[in-house]
């Protein structure tokens, strides 16, 4: 009996560490991607202040921007 929890334990580990290096991945992407907007959004902002235009509406979707 012991060989099988062993077996069991063998063939479920790559599963479990590939299923973790995916999540990990996808967080930090999905991060880096959250990071990166915010700050081209805060860069937009200053860049409309040089300008003397309004701020930006951050409700706005992006298909009303591109009109």
């Amino acid at each position: 009996m012991e060989n099988f929890w062993l077996a069991v334990t063998w063939s479920l580990l790559p599963t479990i560490v590939v299923a973790g290096v995916f999540f990990f991945v996808l967080r930090s992407v999905i991060r880096a991607d959250r990071n990166e907007r915010k700050s081209y959004a805060r860069i937009e902002a200053q860049e409309r202040a040089k300008r003397g235009l309004p701020p930006r509406e951050p409700a706005a979707s992006a298909t009303s921007s591109e009109r």
